[in-house]
């Protein structure tokens, strides 16, 4: 059974070309959810994009650099003119490398904090005045468990996703005025090519899905007006509750 709630609604989604942003993709356009899909590589936009149409859906490609304002103004402009507004956007596109501190360099840090999380400023920058417009709109970032504690070797990853979370609950409080709804979702392990670069001696047989997350945005988007989620920590079943 389908979403009501969710037909003929927008959504962008960043980092949509594999991983948990095309998931997201997928699960959004099953719901009859209209997709605008980005990321850097091409092919992979395009492979979104061919198997929401394929389902039947609406999408859209866009190849841009979410850390490039000018990039992410013309995508914008672009789905405004195709749809004439926004109504999800989904801030996924993720940017790790795990090392020690020590061993971290001045490139990696920064590629770190551009991505994660100006990227996720400019992106949401640009796609606010339009939900401020309409007094309507629900922003997810995709943050991570290394938000919310220290993790060894992650320090810059950790640093940046941490910054995600302080944006995500200070924008939740400036948006309400305009009933724009500002969640994070932070998930431990996913089996995803960022972990499995960074984290290829682990064993991930248990760990979570893209799909996983996917479901999470679902239930943060049909969540009754009442009431609201600011932070979802979700983790493997068999790992460790935060705190514990």
């Amino acid at each position: 059974m389908k979403t009501m709630s969710l037909q003929g609604k927008v959504a962008l989604i960043t980092g949509a070309g594999r991983g948990i942003g095309r998931a997201i993709a997928l699960t959004l356009a099953q719901e009859d959810v209209a997709v605008a899909v980005l990321a850097r590589t091409e092919k992979e936009v395009q492979e979104t994009v061919k198997e929401i149409e394929k389902q039947k859906g609406r999408a859209l490609p866009f190849i841009a650099d979410i850390t490039q304002a000018e990039e992410i103004r013309r995508c914008v402009e672009t789905i405004l003119q195709k749809w004439n507004q926004i109504d999800i956007l989904i801030n996924n596109a993720g940017f790790a490398k795990f090392k020690p501190f020590e061993e971290l360099s001045l490139e990696e840090w920064k590629q770190t904090i551009d991505v994660n999380l100006t990227g996720t400023f400019i992106v949401t920058q640009s796609v606010l005045p339009n939900m401020i417009q309409r007094k309507s709109g629900t922003i997810i970032n995709i943050s991570s468990v290394s938000g919310l504690r220290p993790i060894p070797k992650q320090s810059a990853y950790c640093a940046s996703k941490h910054g995600v979370i302080g944006l995500t609950t200070t924008l939740a409080m400036e948006m309400k005025p305009y009933n724009i709804r500002v969640h994070a979702i932070c998930p431990g392990g996913i089996v995803t090519r960022l972990s499995q670069e960074n984290m290829s001696e682990r064993d991930m047989s248990d760990w979570m899905m893209p799909e996983d997350v996917a479901h999470t945005v679902l239930y943060l988007l049909t969540q009754h007006p009442r009431a609201t989620t600011d932070i979802i920590y979700l983790r493997r079943y068999g790992s460790v509750p935060l705190g514990g």
